[in-house]
C-alpha cells in the first residue's frame, strides 16, 4: 500500500454508515476525511464521535481530496449517489445490494468501467473467516442448507427481506458452486411490515447442485449458518462463530470411520476485512474481491426468488399478493 494515507469519506451516516466510520478511523493507510448526509445533524453527530468533519454534500468529495467512499445510503439512492462519485472521480464501495434494480446496478458498473474507477459491492459476509476457510476445500458441491434469522429490527425495512439478508447467502452461493442457476423456487410473505419478511427459496445449478436457502428478520433468534455436502464429506459454517467444520469419512480399516476437522481461520470482524479489501484494490487498481459484476449477480438472483415468491401468492390467492404489489 501506498505509504500515504487514503482520504476516505463514507456517505450515509445511518446504522450502517456509522459501522463504516468507525473502521476507517481506526484502519492503518486510511484517513476517515468527512461525512456526508442529507440529515446536517447526523452528520455532524458522526463526524463527532469520530474525529473529522461534516461536509454539506457529495459535491465536496473531490474538492476535498478524497479518493474513496462507502455509500451506505437508502437502496433506491445507491445508482444516484454512485454514479456521482464515480464519474467524480472516485473509488466507491457501495453497500448491498448493489443497486434497487439491474438497470440500475448496470448504470453502476459503466460508469465504473468509463472512469476507470473501482467499484466495490458491499457484500460483508465474502469475507467472513468461515467462507475464507471453505472456499480453500471446496471441490463440487451438491446439496446446500442455509439459514439466515434475525429478530425483528427497525432497519432496512424499505426492501423485502430478500434484498436484505438472503442476498448475502445468494452472493456466497454463486461464487462457491460457480455454475449457473437454472431453476428457482420460492416462498414468502409478509409478517410484521408490507415487504415479504420471511423467505424460503430452492435453488437448482447447472452443475446438479441444489440449495434450500432461508432468510427471516423476524425470528425468535439470531442464526447464520450454512450447511454442504460433497463427495465424501460435510462442511458446517458458523458465520456468528467465524468458523468451519469439516467432517469427512476415512476409508481405512474394515469399517469406515469419521474424522472432524475444525478449519483454521483468522478471527476478525468481517466489514474490516471488507474495507481493508477495498482499500487494497484502490491503492493496487487491481479488480475487488466482489466487484460490480458480481453484485449485479446477486442482484439478478435476488429478483428471480422474487418473482417465484410473487408468482406462488397470486398463485394461491394470499391476500397481500393479490391485493397490492409487494417488492
Amino acid at each position: 500500500m501506498s505509504k500515504k494515507p487514503i482520504r476516505v469519506a463514507v456517505v450515509g451516516a445511518g446504522e450502517f454508515g456509522r459501522n463504516h466510520a468507525r473502521v476507517w478511523r481506526e484502519m492503518e493507510g486510511a484517513e476517515l476525511a468527512g461525512i456526508v448526509d442529507l440529515n446536517p445533524d447526523r452528520a455532524r453527530q458522526v463526524a463527532e464521535e469520530f474525529g473529522t468533519r461534516a461536509l454539506s454534500g457529495i459535491e465536496e468529495l473531490a474538492g476535498e481530496g478524497i479518493a474513496a467512499a462507502s455509500v451506505a445510503v437508502p437502496t433506491k439512492e445507491h445508482a444516484r449517489v454512485g454514479c456521482r462519485l464515480l464519474e467524480a472521480g472516485l473509488d466507491v464501495l457501495v453497500e448491498k445490494p448493489l443497486a434497487a434494480s439491474l438497470g440500475e446496478a448496470d448504470d453502476l458498473i459503466a460508469s465504473a468501467r468509463r472512469g476507470g474507477r473501482i467499484l466495490q459491492a458491499g457484500h460483508i459476509e465474502r469475507f467472513n473467516p468461515a467462507v475464507a476457510a471453505a472456499q480453500k476445500i471446496v471441490t463440487r458441491p451438491m446439496f446446500f442448507e442455509v439459514h439466515r434469522m434475525s429478530l425483528f429490527a427497525p432497519r432496512s425495512l424499505d426492501i423485502d427481506v430478500i434484498y436484505d439478508l438472503m442476498i448475502h447467502d445468494l452472493d456466497i452461493l454463486l461464487a462457491l458452486v460457480n455454475a449457473p442457476v437454472t431453476d428457482v423456487r420460492a416462498v414468502g410473505i409478509p409478517v410484521i411490515t408490507d415487504k415479504v419478511d420471511i423467505a424460503h427459496a430452492r435453488l437448482e445449478f447447472e452443475s446438479g447442485a441444489v440449495a434450500n436457502v432461508t432468510a427471516s428478520r423476524v425470528s425468535t433468534e439470531r442464526i447464520r449458518k450454512m450447511r454442504f455436502f460433497q463427495e465424501h464429506e460435510y462442511i458446517s459454517l458458523d458465520f456468528t462463530r467465524q468458523d468451519a467444520l469439516r467432517i469427512r469419512v476415512r476409508p481405512d480399516g474394515a469399517q469406515p470411520g469419521v474424522s472432524f476437522e475444525k478449519l483454521p481461520t483468522q478471527p476478525e470482524e468481517p466489514l474490516r476485512a471488507e474495507l481493508r479489501g477495498f482499500l487494497e484494490s484502490v491503492c493496487t487498481r487491481r479488480p475487488p474481491l466482489v466487484d460490480g459484476l458480481a453484485g449485479r449477480r446477486a442482484l439478478e438472483l435476488g429478483d428471480r426468488v422474487m418473482a417465484s415468491i410473487l408468482e406462488h401468492g397470486r398463485r394461491v390467492q394470499l391476500t397481500a399478493f393479490t391485493s397490492q404489489e409487494i417488492g
